[in-house]
């Protein structure tokens, strides 16, 4: 199977350095090895999700994307001698290439998540979750969330989504397989996948965007990514 790698870019303003340098990795590796790339926009990310700010700061959700960005990017990566695959442009057999137009499918995967237990629905609010991470952090521990949706029963749960209330789908982490730390052939060391997890991450948002985790892993899934390059700052420690 031939190499297919992704440069996934937000369109929040124009490509800086790091992200050129980011395509530039994933460019010149797929054209050693015979491969391809693709230029995935991940344009799912709004401004304030009402489930992660306290009431005080809420505010009128909206995207980030800013007019004119992707058009930027494809232009710093022509500019530069980069050309994608597949992209925006370059339709094929991956796309669509904008997540905003792939959210049926991240919905998908959240409902199976559901039906098997791997994940469940939130319904604390942005107080709730301020007051919980406090008190667990007085007590020097490391979990970001008391779980405290996980044991509703299913019932009191469809009952409170037919009430209107809104929700997050939340991973069960307790459900994730035990597996033993992989060995980083880079930095030669072990890394625990596990511990860099928070409690119980946060998949789909209250607006029902999904957030970057689930629809990167989805994604990278669908089309088929066989390598990912991205920044230091991505690496499990």
């Amino acid at each position: 199977m031939a190499p297919l790698l992704r440069f996934a870019p937000s369109p929040t303003g124009a490509l800086h350095l790091g992200g050129l340098r980011t395509a530039l990795y994933n460019y010149l590796y797929a054209k050693k090895t015979g491969g391809e790339w693709i230029l995935r926009i991940e344009d799912t990310d709004r401004v304030r999700s009402h489930f992660t700010l306290p009431s005080a700061a809420l505010t009128h959700l909206q995207s980030r994307a800013v007019p004119g960005a992707v058009d930027g990017i494809r232009g710093a990566l022509s500019w530069a001698g980069l050309e994608f695959d597949y992209g925006p442009t370059k339709n094929g057999p991956h796309g669509p290439y904008y997540q905003s137009q792939r959210l049926d499918l991240y919905h998908s995967y959240a409902s199976k998540l559901l039906d098997s237990g791997h994940a469940y629905r939130c319904f604390c609010s942005p107080d709730k979750l301020a007051t919980t991470r406090e008190k667990l952090a007085r007590t020097g521990s490391n979990s970001t969330y008391d779980k405290t949706c996980l044991h509703l029963t299913e019932e009191e749960a469809a009952r409170r989504v037919r009430a209107g209330e809104k929700f997050v789908v939340r991973l069960n982490d307790g459900k994730l397989p035990v597996r033993p730390p992989a060995y980083d052939i880079v930095f030669k060391n072990l890394k625990d996948a596990h511990a860099s997890l928070p409690t119980d991450p946060v998949l789909l948002k209250s607006d029902l965007f999904p957030t970057y985790h689930l629809a990167s892993v989805v994604d990278d899934y669908e089309m088929g990514i066989t390598h990912v390059v991205r920044g230091e700052v991505w690496r499990l420690v």
